[in-house]
């Protein structure tokens, strides 16, 4: 539960979000921090999203590991990115992403969660500031009084997060889009209380320790993609089977030393280790 919500530890997740989607150039459109585990929906134009989630999780893991005194490994598993293929597919992964914490008997309300969430961006305004705490300017001034406190307000820089629209809803003023948010948070709520007779609270969310582990943490295979219809998921499985393969067979090639084997398009060649040569006689 090293995430566990807090207003310090929130702060340090909303400024590593908005850093790092500035620097990366990623749009946004949702995301929701839990107390193990974080969600987001994401697009990176530049084609970058591998550096934008080290960045992100790498600096999590520093700041609020520290946060809370932790060490060691922070997260448990390295994180898992699937494709959305289809506009459905994507309003329906929006409102998975507002349903954490409602969704698994945290609390009754979407807005009750206590953790950094979207939600209040989505319907009251996209743009939110958060503080980025810079160590490297802390480091700078290590003989400072003030270099103690890694949290100090003297290296808070502020980052702002302006969420980005879906796609598909870019032509919806933002009272539409803000209405059809609050309606996926209905129909959330409404099924997590066929589900959920009781919650565990916002109280109790916020009274756990982050160094608490789950009994039984949820493990589940993640999917190739998301799509609402089963022929479009059928062809990206196909397509993704066979540059696989595309890909294994290029890299048995180039490892056994034939640097003319080609890969399929955006593919990131092995390292091959440089041939050992003897010693030359003197």
């Amino acid at each position: 539960m090293l995430m566990r919500p807090s207003r310090e530890t929130n702060e340090v997740l909303g400024g590593v979000l908005a850093r790092g989607a500035r620097l990366m150039g990623v749009e946004v459109f949702a995301f929701s921090f839990q107390s193990n585990h974080l969600h987001l929906l994401v697009r990176a134009p530049r084609g970058n999203l591998s550096k934008f989630m080290q960045y992100v999780m790498g600096n999590v893991a520093r700041k609020v590991g520290w946060l809370v005194r932790w060490r060691g490994t922070f997260w448990e598993r390295r994180y898992s990115a699937e494709p959305v293929l289809d506009d459905e597919a994507l309003v329906e992964r929006l409102r998975y992403v507002l349903a954490q914490g409602v969704k698994d008997g945290l609390v009754r309300r979407c807005r009750d969660w206590p953790g950094l969430s979207c939600l209040r961006m989505l319907v009251r305004g996209s743009r939110r500031t958060f503080l980025w705490f810079g160590w490297s300017n802390r480091w700078k001034a290590r003989n400072d009084q003030a270099s103690t406190d890694r949290f100090h307000p003297r290296w808070a820089e502020r980052e702002t997060l302006e969420l980005a629209v879906l796609p598909h809803w870019a032509g919806l003023s933002r009272k539409h889009r803000a209405r059809c948010v609050l309606e996926l948070v209905r129909k959330t709520e409404r099924e997590a209380e066929g589900t959920h007779e009781r919650v565990l609270g916002r109280a109790a969310v916020l009274s756990q320790h982050p160094h608490h582990r789950p009994s039984r943490p949820k493990r589940s295979p993640r999917p190739y993609c998301h799509a609402t219809h089963a022929t479009v998921r059928r062809a990206f499985i196909e397509h993704y089977r066979a540059y696989v393969a595309s890909f294994r067979a290029a890299s048995a090639r180039w490892r056994r030393g034939e640097f003319g084997a080609e890969f399929p398009l955006g593919a990131i060649k092995p390292f091959v280790w440089p041939a050992v040569y003897p010693p030359l006689a003197g």
